[in-house]
C-alpha cells in the first residue's frame, strides 16, 4: 500500500477484519447450530445458508400442507434496545421465508427481491418461535406477487407482501 502511512494501514487492516468470514467474525455460529429436541420432533429442519443469511439464522424449514413453512427461535442476538425481535431482524426473515416461497413457485429458478412491504402488528420475544409462511398471488413470466405473515404464539406479528423477480427473464 505505498503512499499510506501505518495509520492507514492498520485502518485497512481493520476494515478487512471486518469483513473476514463470519466464522472468523462469529465464532458461536456454527452452520450445525443444534435443533432444540422439541422442534426437531414438530418435523423442523435446518435451511442450509451462507453469507447473511447464515449470519442472522439458523432458520428451519418444515412441509406444512403443499407448501412450506420457516421459522427462527429468536436469540438475544436478535433484540433491540427495548427487547424485543428487532424489525429489521424480522424484515430480513420476511424477505427469506417470501424469497424461499417465490424460489419454489418458479421452479427453483434463481430470484430477487423487487419490492416488499411489511407492516409490524406484534412484537417478537425472545425464546418464542417466529414461524413464517408465505402464498402465492400470482406467477408471470418474469415477475412473482407474493404475500405472508409472520406469527409466534398465535399472534401476528407481521403481515408483508411483495414482488420477486425471476432472474434471467425479460
Amino acid at each position: 500500500m505505498a503512499g499510506h502511512d501505518v495509520t492507514e494501514r492498520s485502518r485497512y487492516t481493520r476494515r478487512m477484519d471486518d469483513i473476514a468470514p463470519q466464522e472468523v467474525r462469529y465464532p458461536d455460529l456454527k452452520p450445525g447450530h443444534a435443533i432444540p429436541p422439541a422442534l426437531k420432533a414438530e418435523g423442523w429442519k435446518p435451511v442450509p445458508a451462507k453469507d447473511y443469511p447464515a449470519m442472522i439464522g439458523p432458520f428451519l424449514a418444515r412441509r406444512a400442507g403443499e407448501g412450506w413453512e420457516y421459522a427462527f427461535l429468536p436469540e438475544q442476538r436478535h433484540l433491540n434496545i427495548g427487547g424485543v425481535v428487532h424489525g429489521g431482524m424480522l424484515m430480513s426473515f420476511m424477505d427469506d421465508v417470501l424469497g424461499m416461497t417465490v424460489w419454489e413457485a418458479a421452479g427453483r429458478r434463481p430470484v430477487t427481491t423487487v419490492q416488499l412491504n411489511n407492516h409490524f402488528m406484534a412484537p417478537g420475544r425472545l425464546d418464542e418461535l417466529v414461524v413464517g409462511r408465505g402464498e402465492i398471488l400470482r406467477v408471470t413470466k418474469s415477475v412473482v406477487f407474493v404475500r405472508g405473515l409472520l406469527t409466534s404464539g398465535g399472534r401476528t406479528l407481521v403481515h408483508g407482501d411483495g414482488v420477486w423477480k425471476i432472474l434471467g427473464t425479460s
